[in-house]
């Protein structure tokens, strides 16, 4: 220290360094002072103008990001590459960023991982197939070679941004996917996968290709309606063109596959043009309106001749389920107009026979919907029964605010027992379906679980609704309980017993087209396929919603309305 003061007072500029100098001349001190201040200012808001630059800068980042988007969008409508509709295109009505949350994306990636991992298995051991065995490691064509898991699969692909494997799968529909197979087809199960798994990759990539083999089964299809009524036969011959019914019904029609293909052919006739698939399929409802009870709730037989319901159960359940959930989404998919006013009346008298199916368990008061047959109830509910909570909390918004509040606390009340399902079994998986009795609550009644959707998709309803991430924590415990008990090495299978945990060998096409999809979206921002704008058919599928006049006529929408994006039976008893 005393070198440096030394070298400091002993002359030129360092004399300035002295506190001692500016003792002496106050004058030249209060001058700097001055020019200290001043310098000060200068450098603060030097700095707050690059800081202003900063924003402007990143303002105009995100204003061109938010046009990448826009021409991503413009690109996937004429055919351009493929992204990933919810998370690289969220774009709102005000143009606003989307709020992800942290824990939601990393949820969302291990569904995605999950998916990867499902598809993969498919590609390597299945390709083209209908579905996967996983434990022999060997595909089978359980619905005529129609390649129903990558059908399925096309539009989670999409929504999750997959693209290579979206592409590849695109490629074999436009080279390999034939329809002329001497099989007898399901009419049902192939609507709501084939056609409405084609339509929707159409709805969401833009790609013709998608439309013209939607047409294409489509059109051997439609004899199934060639009934004295125009109630479908359930079953056809893809080749031929024979339609029949299942010699098990007795000659009879179920109610879930006649009535659950509004949605997939009202779509096609708004697509192409073509009237004759809306006609078919609405002159069902009808139909059955003709003799449709104060309640709303039909038996799972009806009469192709006659239109009449057949001595049979009435269920929410397996053969009656999708019905009910049809008459809703058809009037949302009608801009709930006058030209649609039928479905929705129709529906709020099922929901007025749902209420007087409704119960609740002792001691843990869990609400569950009984069967019904005849004047007899039966205080059992499927596992496919749990579609029924998304269903009435979509539904509830169209009533009144009192209504409104009491169904969607209803939808509440069975979502929860929903989701007990799952919990009240050692592996957390839920069985087929549950038994209730006094005292007892609730008990698995057939125990296997084949990788059902139903829950998550009613989880994915009551979260978009409601807000509530309640849903979300629940859809999540499920999905652990997937990988917990369903991963294999390649891929995922149901089980035989949800109590012992042992694993059967498939790996069933809704597990791709639906679980995981809906369990996507749960863990997505609501502005990925917003409800306002797509509708669900009961395989997951979105549908694109577009411009339905009063009349009910329709117009081909395929050049009207290019795809677009604004991002920010359930099955019978058998195995869908």
């Amino acid at each position: 220290m005393a070198r440096a003061s030394r070298s400091v007072t002993s002359s030129g500029k360092w004399k300035y360094c002295n506190p001692a100098y500016y003792l002496k001349r106050p004058k030249r001190l209060a001058v700097l002072f001055i020019v200290f201040v001043c310098a000060s200012f200068i450098v603060w808001d030097r700095q707050t103008l690059v800081r202003e630059h900063e924003v402007e800068v990143e303002e105009l980042r995100k204003e061109i990001t938010d046009m990448q988007n826009r021409l991503e969008v413009l690109s996937n409508a004429h055919g351009g590459k493929v992204g990933e509709v919810a998370l690289r295109r969220k774009t709102t009505k005000s143009s606003k960023e989307v709020v992800d949350d942290p824990v939601d994306m990393e949820r969302r990636e291990k569904v995605k991982e999950a998916m990867l991992h499902a598809w993969g298995s498919y590609e390597k051991y299945a390709w083209g197939q209908d579905e996967l065995q996983p434990q022999s490691k060997s595909g089978v064509n359980s619905f005529g070679g129609l390649g129903a898991t990558l059908i399925d699969s096309l539009d989670t692909l999409y929504i999750m941004g997959l693209d290579q494997q979206f592409q590849k799968a695109r490629d074999w529909v436009a080279n390999t996917l034939d329809f002329n197979k001497d099989y007898e087809a399901s009419v049902f199960e192939t609507t709501i996968r084939v056609v409405g798994g084609l339509l929707s990759a159409y709805d969401l990539s833009g790609d013709k290709v998608f439309l013209d083999k939607a047409k294409d089964i489509a059109d051997r299809l439609l004899p199934a309606w060639d009934t004295s009524t125009g109630i479908p036969y359930n079953i056809i011959n893809l080749s031929h063109g024979r339609a029949h019914n299942p010699s098990w019904t007795g000659g009879d029609s179920i109610l879930a596959d006649s009535g659950t293909e509004q949605l997939e052919f009202i779509a096609l006739s708004q697509r192409t043009g073509d009237p004759k698939y809306q006609q078919k399929v609405e002159n069902v409802i009808t139909q059955l309106n003709k003799t449709f009870p104060d309640d709303g709730l039909l038996p799972i037989y009806i009469n192709p001749h006659s239109g009449r319901a057949g001595y049979s159960p009435v269920t929410f359940g397996a053969m009656g389920d999708s019905f009910y959930e049809y008459l809703l989404k058809v009037w949302i998919q009608g801009n709930k107009t006058s030209a649609v006013k039928l479905y929705r009346e129709m529906w709020e008298k099922s929901m007025k026979g749902l209420l007087s199916l409704v119960r609740r368990s002792t001691p843990s008061s869990f609400t569950y919907l009984c069967e019904k047959n005849g004047g007899y109830l039966t205080d059992k509910m499927d596992e496919l029964a749990c579609f029924a909570p998304g269903m009435v909390a979509l539904g509830s918004f169209g009533y009144g605010a009192e209504d409104s509040q009491k169904f969607l606390s209803l939808a509440e009340e069975l979502a929860w027992t929903c989701y007990n399902f799952y919990q009240s079994t050692p592996t957390k998986l839920a069985g087929e379906n549950y038994f209730f009795h006094d005292g007892q609550d609730m008990s698995v009644g057939t125990s296997w679980n084949i990788l059902r959707p139903e829950t998550v998709e009613s989880l994915f309803y009551l979260w978009r609704l409601t807000g509530n991430k309640t849903y979300q924590e629940w859809g999540w415990n499920i999905f652990q309980a997937f990988e917990k008990n369903s991963r294999v090495e390649s891929g995922y299978v149901g089980l035989k017993d949800v109590n012992s945990g042992v694993k059967d060998n498939m790996m069933q096409s809704f597990f791709l087209a639906e679980t995981l999809k809906y369990l996507y979206l749960l863990f997505s921002p609501p502005t990925v396929i917003p409800l306002d704008q797509w509708v669900f058919n009961t395989e997951a599928h979105p549908l694109r919603i577009v411009q339905r006049n009063e009349g009910g006529s329709v117009g081909n929408s395929n050049e009207k309305q290019k795809p677009s994006f604004r991002i920010g039976g359930r099955k019978e008893g058998r195995s869908g």
